[in-house]
C-alpha cells in the first residue's frame, strides 16, 4: 500500500486518528522531545548516527550510506519482529524523522509494504517543531485566564488539582515543568525536562481547551525552574483577573513541612538547597538557617523563610506584575483541612 504524506499542521490537527505516532530518530532526539504519544522505534541509535557520520566525513559519502542502509534495514526487521506481528490489517501509523527523510522513510515504506495504510509527516520533527512554537504565539490570547495568588505555601497547587478534579480547565505550569516553582522546587532524585518538550507539553495542554470557558492557572514568574514560560502566555496572564487563596502562616508552616517531607527527613540535602540563598540573604543567615535545621528545627527555618524571604519578595513580584492582584475577583480562606479547600474550589467555580 503507498505510503501518504501529509503535511506537518494536518497530521497535527488529526493525531487522534492514527493508532499509533513512531519516531524514527535517535534515542537522544526522542528524549529531547516528541509529538504526543509518540514511541521510539529508531532506524539508527545514537552511536549508530556517530558511526555513520564519521564514515561519511572521514571515507565517503558512498561507503556511509553503505553502512547506513544495513544499520536501518536490520533495525527495520528488529522493530517490526518486536512491535508489528500483533498488529491488525487495518493498523494505521503515522511516521517520523528529524526532516521526513530516509530513516523515516525507509520505516514507512517497509510497512506500506507488508500492508498498513502508513502515514508520513512532510518535514518531520522539524515542521513539528515550527508548529508549536507559531501556535504558542496564537493560543494563548485565545483564552481567558483566572490567575490564582496566594503567598508561598498557601496550597495553590492543591487548589489547582481540586479545581481539576471538579472539571475546571487547569493549566498546571508547575506539573508541566516537574519542579515546584522556587529554589526549593525541585524534587531531589528528578529532573525537569528540556525547554522543547516543556513547550510541546503546553502547546498539548492549551490545544484540549474550550475558549468558551476560563482556563484557572497560577502566579507563576517568567520562569518555572531552568524552563522559560512563553512570552505570550506570561502577558495574558499578567493583565488577567486574579484568585487570591489565603491561608494562615502557621498552617502553611505545616503544610510545607508535608509538603517537602524530603527536605525534613533529608536535612543535608535542605541545607545544600539553602545555599542558593546566600546572593539574597547573606552568608551569616542562610548559615542560621542551616544551623537551625541541623538542630531538627525545620519548622523554624520554615517559618522564617517565609516570613523573611519568600512573602516578601511575592508580594512585590505580584503588585508589580499582575494587574489584577490589587483587587481580586475573591479572596478564598481555607485551614488547611481537605473540606475547606473544596469550599474554596466550588467558590473559584462560583466565579466563571
Amino acid at each position: 500500500m503507498p505510503v501518504v504524506s501529509i503535511p506537518a499542521a494536518e497530521a497535527l490537527a488529526r493525531l487522534g486518528e492514527f493508532d499509533t505516532i513512531v519516531d524514527a530518530r535517535s534515542e537522544s532526539e526522542y528524549a529531547e522531545d516528541r509529538l504526543p504519544g509518540a514511541v521510539n522505534w529508531p532506524s539508527l541509535n545514537d552511536a549508530e548516527r556517530r558511526l555513520v557520520g564519521t564514515e561519511y566525513k572521514q571515507v565517503s559519502p558512498f561507503v556511509a550510506q553503505k553502512r547506513g542502509a544495513a544499520l536501518v534495514a536490520r533495525n527495520i526487521a528488529a522493530h517490526i519482529e518486536r512491535e508489528v506481528l500483533d498488529k491488525p490489517k487495518d493498523w494505521k501509523p503515522l511516521v517520523y524523522c528529524w526532516r521526513g527523510g530516509k530513516r523515516s522513510g525507509s520505516l514507512a515504506l517497509v510497512l506500506g509494504q507488508i500492508g498498513f495504510r502508513v502515514h508520513l509527516v512532510e518535514g518531520g520533527y522539524r515542521e513539528y517543531r515550527r508548529a508549536v512554537i507559531a501556535e504558542l504565539e496564537t493560543l494563548p490570547p485565545a483564552f481567558d485566564y483566572r490567575v490564582v495568588c496566594g503567598t508561598t505555601g498557601s496550597g495553590k497547587s492543591r487548589l489547582l488539582q481540586r479545581l481539576a478534579a471538579l472539571g475546571a480547565q487547569v493549566l498546571d505550569l508547575e506539573q508541566l515543568a516537574e519542579h515546584r516553582g522556587s529554589v526549593l522546587g525541585l524534587v531531589p532524585g528528578t529532573r525537569q525536562p528540556g525547554q522543547k518538550q516543556f513547550e510541546s507539553r503546553l502547546w498539548q495542554a492549551l490545544r484540549g481547551f474550550d475558549p468558551a470557558r476560563p482556563v484557572f492557572v497560577e502566579s507563576e514568574s517568567r520562569k518555572v525552574g531552568d524552563l522559560r514560560v512563553p512570552e505570550r502566555l506570561i502577558e495574558r496572564m499578567r493583565a488577567s483577573p486574579c484568585v487570591q487563596l489565603d491561608l494562615s502562616l502557621d498552617a502553611r508552616v505545616r503544610f510545607l513541612m508535608d509538603d517537602y517531607h524530603f527536605f525534613v527527613s533529608d536535612t543535608p540535602a535542605f541545607c545544600e538547597r539553602l545555599q542558593a540563598l546566600r546572593v539574597l540573604r547573606g552568608n551569616e543567615v542562610v548559615k542560621g538557617w542551616q544551623a537551625a535545621a541541623q538542630a531538627g528545627r525545620h519548622a523554624e527555618v520554615v517559618r522564617e523563610l517565609l516570613v523573611s524571604h519568600y512573602d516578601p519578595i511575592y508580594l512585590q513580584s505580584m503588585k508589580r506584575n499582575f494587574a489584577g492582584f490589587a483587587a481580586p475577583r475573591a479572596v478564598l480562606a481555607w485551614d488547611g483541612s481537605a473540606a475547606s479547600l473544596e469550599a474554596a474550589a466550588r467558590g473559584a467555580l462560583d466565579l466563571t
